[in-house]
């Protein structure tokens, strides 16, 4: 029993560990042409699936894949963290 509890924490450990060498992005999603008013949201992602002028597509932090279309075309930006 003991043997498991030591290799769980080794392998968070491993995890975190790798995770400190990984890219983030900070993607701001604007619905209207106005940056900085109520409906911008603010992401944390792990990876850019797509990134297109009418499309986007990322990995938020918690693992979640976000998607957001437009036909008339999206306002966002994205950031290194």
């Amino acid at each position: 029993m003991k043997k498991s509890k030591v290799k769980e924490w080794l392998k968070r450990v491993w995890v975190w560990f790798k995770g400190l060498f990984r890219t983030r992005y900070k993607v701001t999603v604007s619905f209207n042409r106005v940056w900085g008013d109520s409906d911008d949201k603010e992401y944390l992602a792990k990876k850019i699936i797509k990134a297109a002028e009418k499309h986007l597509k990322f990995i938020d932090q918690y693992g979640k894949v976000i998607e957001h279309r437009s036909s008339t075309g999206l306002h966002y930006i994205i950031e290194d963290e």
